[in-house]
């Protein structure tokens, strides 16, 4: 059986260079692979080929939509009053120019601590999380966390729980200063932008990289 397929689908497949141009050769009835090749890329025409080079490409591969998520990542920079290294929670939302927030994780004296050791007020271990929904607070209700609270689940296997994303209104004021391990937003006003970026692009992924 042979079928005549566009020369773009060949040269779309990732398989090697040698089988893919030892097929042709076959099909083609050509003498080296080196014609083979120059005729595949050259040809404005639909290619000979049968259903046995069909069969070895397989099905086009299909590459997933990227989908919107937060990083988090430790930076150089330090709250001076109390030691703490401020965190960048970085916000990509595909087609949209990244959106970048300060934040702290831990205490200042626990960076090194065991970061999947239950109350150890090391920062997030790293990995992948999920996020669960923007959860509004009473005003006054937890003065240690701001005006909204984001539950985040780990899907990897760690001592950590009770996790989230919100805001540190101590942050760089007292012994209270940074946070117990979630990930705790510098300003208030960052907070309320994230949470609605949040759930206008149903953004579900957080990837803590350090």
């Amino acid at each position: 059986m042979v079928l005549f397929v566009p020369v773009q689908l060949l040269a779309s497949k990732a398989m090697p260079f040698v089988l893919l141009l030892s097929a042709v050769c076959a099909d083609l009835e050509l003498c080296a692979p080196s014609q083979a090749n120059e005729y595949v890329l050259n040809s404005s025409q639909p290619v000979e080929v049968s259903s046995r080079l069909l069969a070895i490409l397989g099905p086009p591969i299909t590459i997933p939509d990227p989908e919107p998520q937060l990083i988090l990542n430790r930076t150089k920079r330090q709250i001076r009053s109390t030691g703490d290294p401020i965190w960048e929670l970085r916000l990509e939302i595909p087609g949209e120019p990244a959106r970048h927030f300060d934040a702290v994780s831990g205490r200042a004296h626990r960076q090194n601590a065991d970061r999947d050791q239950m109350g150890s007020k090391a920062p997030l271990p790293p990995g992948r999380y999920i996020l669960g929904p923007v959860e509004p607070l009473a005003k006054g209700a937890y003065p240690e966390l701001g005006p909204v609270w984001i539950g985040i689940e780990p899907t990897f296997t760690t001592g950590r729980r009770v996790l989230g994303i919100h805001q540190d209104p101590s942050v760089g004021f007292d012994g209270n200063s940074g946070t117990l391990g979630c990930i705790g937003l510098i300003r208030e006003h960052d907070l309320l932008e994230l949470s609605q970026l949040i759930q206008v692009s149903n953004v579900r992924l957080l990837i803590v990289e350090d």
